[in-house]
């Protein structure tokens, strides 16, 4: 069962529960799938899907550190967002699971790594971890093996 029929199911169910904000939520995502599936115009993929899962969650993230504190209304409804999506995107590595894989990675490509090697450890770790963990801290642990 694609994503698109998962969130699809659980916007009617929100829809028949009354759940408004819920439902508001889904159809937002379901909007987004939809949309990249049209521009594929084939089937997503599982990493296709969760791309799109987090790509909404990092601009409901991009919301909340933008919006003026006093703008209560649109923080709530961004938070209510992120969660409301977070169900349908899978965990991600947690710090201590990055810098184990940056590790193994640096390994394989030999020792003795420099700041100008910088470009090749990325370019053998970021399709090992693409969808599974957050750029930034890849790039941060990265950073903190070759000091």
């Amino acid at each position: 069962m694609s994503k698109i029929d998962v969130v699809r199911k659980a916007m009617q169910d929100a829809l028949k529960a009354g759940e408004k904000p819920r439902k508001d939520a889904l159809s937002l995502l379901l909007s987004a799938l939809k949309a990249k599936w049209v521009d594929k115009h084939a089937d997503l993929t599982e990493e296709e899907e969760n791309a799109v899962v987090y790509k909404e969650i990092k601009e409901a993230q991009e919301t909340l550190d933008t919006t003026p504190a006093d703008r209560t209304a649109i923080i709530e409804e961004a938070k209510l967002r992120m969660q409301i999506w977070g169900e349908f995107a899978p965990e991600r590595m947690d710090e201590d699971g990055v810098r184990k894989a940056v590790a193994e990675t640096a390994k394989e490509l030999g020792g003795g790594l420099t700041a100008k090697d910088k470009g090749r450890l990325m370019k053998a770790l970021m399709p090992k971890l693409k969808g599974k963990a957050d750029g930034r801290l890849v790039n941060q642990a990265v950073d903190e093996l070759l000091r």
